[in-house]
């Protein structure tokens, strides 16, 4: 009995581990397209920017924070 389930999380290990990649940094922009994200609803995000801008009377601001040099 012990032998069936230490070949079976063995098995479950070798298919865990193959699910495992190394992404090279070229490839990082083409995999964090908006469009692979599962919970992005555009126009639900644009219905919500519209009304943000124009009930704090300001444009833009919704990407990332801080200007590039690493402080927040």
């Amino acid at each position: 009995m012990k032998t069936i389930f230490f070949a079976s999380m063995l098995v479950v290990m070798l298919g865990a581990l193959g699910g495992c990649v190394t992404v090279r940094p070229q490839d990082h922009a083409t995999l964090a397209d908006p469009t692979m994200r599962f919970d992005d609803d555009a126009r639900a995000r644009a219905q919500m920017e519209h009304a943000l801008d124009n009930r704090e009377a300001a444009y833009g601001g919704n990407g990332v924070a801080g200007g590039g040099c690493g402080c927040n």
